[in-house]
């Protein structure tokens, strides 16, 4: 999805680079995108924060933010498709923080069942398209299809490996929100805080970026709009990537 930086930037096949980290992408299904980069950046990361998971890490854009974000010494992802796992672990390896990074191959039912570890972070980008479609490209329907990682089977894996006090962050399409929430209620996750995202002023509101705990709280409703017209970003959205973007 266009949320501000060319969908046609995005999807080029060389490098993208950032500020601090670059990212090799053409193994990879699904290329960088905008919603990546928000959740990256607007995720809540704590003073103590010790160990976090990146679930669907696709070129390991999620991990390398936080890791670039915070001081966690533990810094876990899951990746199921052969290609892009190995190039995740090799965006890692290439990083500044390759030390603190590690990607498993693995689907996130094997994940859960090897892994006695708890998480202060679990951050996602899921694949949200529940559409009765298909394309001829196997490894993207994977990784953009809502049933290779349905939304219980999501919520029900982040109940069981996030910490008692731990927070987890996802990035879903607005009109998704209630019901993921509610599903999110069944395993006792409550929303705590969240952000509408908007193109540009008159669009409607296109994702939300929600943070979970276990714990309930009145919730933090906030929003942001990515342009007040092309390529004329807004200060808010500055404001949250301009610390990785190189031209913010």
């Amino acid at each position: 999805m266009d949320f501000g930086i060319s969908y046609l930037e995005f999807t080029m096949i060389k490098p993208f680079k950032f500020k601090q980290f670059t990212i090799n992408q053409d193994q990879c299904a699904m290329k960088i995108g905008t919603d990546g980069v928000l959740l990256g950046a607007w995720a809540s990361v704590k003073d103590n924060l010790f160990s976090v998971l990146d679930i669907g890490a696709g070129t390991g854009l999620l991990s390398l933010m936080l890791a670039q974000r915070s001081h966690a010494e533990l810094i876990d992802a899951i990746e199921i498709d052969d290609n892009t796992y190995e190039q995740c672990v090799d965006n890692f390896e290439k990083s500044s923080w390759g030390d603190r990074l590690f990607c498993y191959h693995a689907s996130l039912k094997e994940f859960v069942n090897e892994i006695e570890d708890k998480y202060d972070l679990i951050v996602c980008n899921p694949p949200f398209y529940s559409e009765d479609y298909k394309t001829d490209n196997e490894q993207r329907d994977l990784a953009r299809f809502q049933d290779a990682m349905p939304f219980e089977h999501l919520l029900e894996s982040v109940s069981k490996l996030l910490s008692k006090n731990g927070i987890f962050t996802v990035v879903i399409p607005f009109k998704e929100e209630s019901h993921f929430s509610n599903l999110a209620s069944n395993y006792k996750l409550f929303q705590n805080r969240k952000l509408h995202i908007k193109g540009n002023p008159t669009s409607e509101i296109k994702r939300s970026l929600i943070e979970f705990s276990f714990h309930e709280s009145e919730i933090i409703t906030e929003s942001l709009i990515i342009e007040t017209e092309r390529h004329q970003y807004t200060e808010d959205y500055i404001n949250l990537t301009k610390d990785f973007y190189l031209k913010m």
